[in-house]
């Protein structure tokens, strides 16, 4: 019995030492960890693991929250890629570059040269003439019987 409750009592001061020692270490963890050198970061993620192997109804609510963090929190490989406003910075970069394409296709067509000349009717109408006498496509195309097309004519 005594021994019980000397062992209870060597348990309670341990863990009070630890809960102790961690509880100044793990304030406000989540602002101060980028701040925190790699040894630092190291140490205390020890603390806490060593902590976390005893029951977690001693743990204090810091304690609870710097693990959590530690654990699952936005730093290191989980830290975003992007930052707020990024998205309208793409949006806008988007806008900005159709703008610009909008603009260099209406200055080349307007500064662009006539049509070809095979782009008139006259060629067009040549080269279907052309095209039934070589007799090309003749299952069904401008050759075949019956064909109501208008071959290479277009608008």
């Amino acid at each position: 019995m005594f021994r019980a409750a000397a062992t209870r009592t060597q348990i309670g001061r341990v863990l009070g030492r630890r809960n102790a020692s961690t509880n100044v270490a793990v304030q406000n963890l989540e602002g101060r960890w980028k701040t925190l050198s790699t040894a630092e970061q190291n140490t205390i993620a020890k603390q806490l693991e060593e902590a976390q192997k005893a029951d977690w109804k001693v743990l204090s609510t810091e304690e609870k929250k710097a693990a959590y963090y530690i654990a699952f929190g936005p730093h290191g490989p989980r830290e975003p890629i992007t930052q707020p406003g990024h998205g309208a910075k793409v949006l806008g970069g988007i806008a900005a570059v159709m703008a610009a394409s909008a603009g260099l296709f209406y200055v080349i067509r307007v500064n662009g040269q006539e049509k070809p000349q095979t782009f008139t009717k006259e060629w067009q109408e040549a080269t279907n003439e052309y095209l039934k006498s070589q007799n090309s496509n003749p299952v069904s195309g401008i050759s075949s019987e019956g064909y109501k097309g208008t071959g290479y004519v277009g608008n």
